[in-house]
């Protein structure tokens, strides 16, 4: 007999998961004293994991699928739909093979010079205060596009970049900023969808080794090519986390400033910029939670599973789990100095394998980024932090500083 999940009573606890945001599923682990526990969100019933081991079982593909696992509000901003984020099996093993084939070493370097090259453009131009969640999002907007093959007109930067920000950011809004990230969804994609048309007919030909050049040519599973509204969708699905790294930035930042010891060990190498990256990473507060449905009825230490189940990973929690992390409440980059690699205790973008698994294609990316960032603001440009409130909500989703930064006094070094 299987043994009863423990059970949170009530009809339904999504205005609790409002009110918590990154705290609803750690609340609830810490209370229940388990791993695992059972809710009621959105009208069904939940299961919610938590820790290395529950990490390790959601990422089991024989196990649970992403198929009508993400809430279609997420799919309408967020994701897009029929997006690599939305398959399973064959079909999301061949549609990250053409995301990871930009994920080369060479390219991933190309990208972080062209971030550089930005970074320098937008602060040698700056003159007062700026704005750092602002100004890097059309630095990385910028420099994601001509990455990714994709022509950006500067009078369109800022409306394609913030049509980006409100991907990120409408998802789990409510209202009008939720209405205007579906309408941001509509115009990326038909912005795009465009250009993957003129692709087609050879009237853009971009570069090899690009987004817009390989997902415009790239064939499914079945030898045809994807439908030009797919690729929009996937071509959007670099530059959209990419632009979304901005919140990394920020807190990469935030730290340099918070934590003047980890900054002075950065400046005399006494800290490795890989571990500061990674601590920043842990520590501050990204995406909460992650979901699937059960593929098939399982059992899986004495709990039974049951096909259909909606099931939630706590990413967040995990990140922050004492049984994993010593002192995890602390900023201390030097725990990752003889960190031996988990793909299921460190989860700020999901979990498993990176290349075949769901685990985000893009994390090299975001290393790289952030690493650039440390470099342009550790050893590059000197700036200053005005007095301003700094504070950041573990309600709001993204979860970002009141203030978004602002900067002042910013020049060469």
């Amino acid at each position: 007999m299987a043994k009863p999940i423990p059970k949170e009573q009530g009809l339904d606890h999504s205005l609790d998961f409002l009110r918590e945001g990154y705290h609803f599923v750690p609340n609830r682990r810490k209370g229940f004293q388990s791993n695992i526990f059972e809710t009621r969100l959105l009208g069904e019933r939940a299961i919610c994991l938590g820790g290395e081991d529950g990490a390790e079982l959601f990422y089991d593909a024989e196990r649970f699928v992403r198929e009508d696992a993400a809430p279609k509000r997420l799919l309408k901003t967020l994701f897009g739909e029929d997006g690599v984020q939305t398959l399973d099996g064959p079909a999301h093993t061949h549609r990250k093979r053409m995301f990871m084939s930009l994920m080369f070493p060479e390219n991933i370097d190309r990208l972080t010079r062209l971030v550089g090259r930005e970074w320098e453009r937008a602060l040698d131009r700056t003159t007062g205060e700026t704005v750092l969640y602002g100004t890097s999002q059309q630095v990385l907007m910028r420099a994601v596009c001509e990455w990714a093959g994709v022509p950006l007109a500067e009078e369109e930067v800022e409306k394609r970049t913030d049509e980006m920000r409100l991907l990120f950011e409408s998802g789990t809004a409510l209202g009008p900023k939720h209405f205007r990230g579906r309408q941001a969804r509509s115009s990326a994609e038909a912005w795009v969808r465009e250009m993957v048309e003129e692709v087609r007919t050879n009237r853009l030909l971009p570069n090899e080794n690009t987004a817009l050049y390989e997902f415009s040519w790239h064939r499914d599973e079945t030898r045809e090519l994807l439908p030009a509204d797919v690729v929009a969708v996937e071509v959007i699905n670099i530059l959209r986390p990419t632009v979304a790294v901005s919140i990394y930035v920020l807190f990469t930042v935030l730290a340099l400033h918070q934590f003047p010891e980890a900054r002075a060990k950065l400046a005399d190498g006494t800290v490795d910029p890989t571990w500061f990256v990674q601590e920043v990473r842990r520590f501050y507060p990204f995406f909460p939670v992650t979901a699937a449905r059960v593929k098939d009825d399982f059992e899986w230490e004495g709990y039974s599973f049951e096909r259909g189940t909606l099931v939630l990973l706590d990413l967040y929690g995990t990140n922050h789990d004492p049984a994993h992390w010593d002192e995890p409440e602390q900023f201390w980059p030097e725990r990752f100095k003889d960190w031996k690699e988990s793909p299921f205790t460190f989860i700020p973008q999901g979990g498993g394998d990176t290349d075949f698994g769901h685990r985000c294609a893009g994390e090299h990316v975001t290393i790289a980024i952030m690493k650039e960032t440390i470099d342009v603001f550790l050893n590059r440009y000197r700036f200053a932090v005005p007095p301003q409130d700094l504070s950041y909500s573990f309600v709001d989703l993204p979860s970002l500083p009141k203030s978004k930064l602002v900067l002042e006094e910013i020049e060469r070094r």
